[in-house]
């Protein structure tokens, strides 16, 4: 027992797991650009027409010069990374142990492992200059409300958001919009700067401005 009480670290393992998971991260974070965090189903193949777009918004944002920072997992995920690195760029994946396989995709530059959902969450959002919500399950869903919860409290947190596909948010954002700002749930300037779009382009003109995405598709021609 400590002075106060309760009990020395060393009698919980977890805690020092967390401690190592943050510091670890950090320090990898910290030596890169801001980047890019993209969230989305692993469930999404090869001919899937958010795989695709993911992919080509990697290679976008990596030709930009921005790091793409995923879940290090297979499908939106592996779609993002693996856009950036094929396009040389810097492919980060944030990787988390889990009761069933999830093998790291095999485009990461960097690559980061956890035992903890929440430090993972953490550090998926802490060093990012934006981020993507491609359409995805409950872990998805669970990713884009605990942004929403960070920016509600806090305005420094608050980076640009685009939500991809609007047949799959518009719903969803029009609740936001119809009930829980109706009702004065929540104020609706903390939910008027998300964006939903419904391919690359208009993601990267939220993300980069549109001179800069308009440069960066005559440089490219995608």
């Amino acid at each position: 027992m400590t002075s106060d009480g309760s009990a020395p670290a060393t009698e919980r393992p977890w805690l020092l797991d967390i401690e190592r998971e943050l510091s670890n991260a950090a320090e990898v974070l910290e030596g890169l650009a801001p980047g890019i965090t993209l969230f989305g189903s692993a469930r999404s193949t090869l001919d899937d027409h958010h795989y695709q777009c993911a992919e080509k918004l990697g290679q976008c944002l990596a030709r930009a010069g921005l790091p793409v920072v995923t879940g290090g997992g297979p499908g939106i995920m592996e779609a993002a990374n693996r856009g950036a690195y094929e396009a040389g760029g810097v492919s980060v994946g944030l990787n988390i142990q889990l009761p069933y396989d999830e093998t790291p995709n095999p485009y990461l530059t960097h690559q980061l492992h956890f035992l903890n959902f929440a430090t993972r969450k953490l550090m998926l959002t802490r060093y990012a200059s934006g981020f993507v919500v491609f359409p995805g399950g409950f872990g998805t869903v669970d990713e884009l409300m605990d942004l929403l919860v960070a920016f509600h409290t806090d305005d420094a947190l608050r980076r640009p958001m685009v939500l991809i596909d609007g047949g799959f948010w518009r719903d969803l954002v029009k609740w936001f919009h119809d009930e829980l700002a109706a009702r004065e749930l929540i104020d609706v300037d903390r939910i008027d700067f998300i964006r939903v779009v419904d391919d690359e382009h208009a993601a990267l003109e939220v993300l980069l401005g549109q001179h800069q995405a308009a440069d960066l598709k005559r440089q490219h021609g995608d």
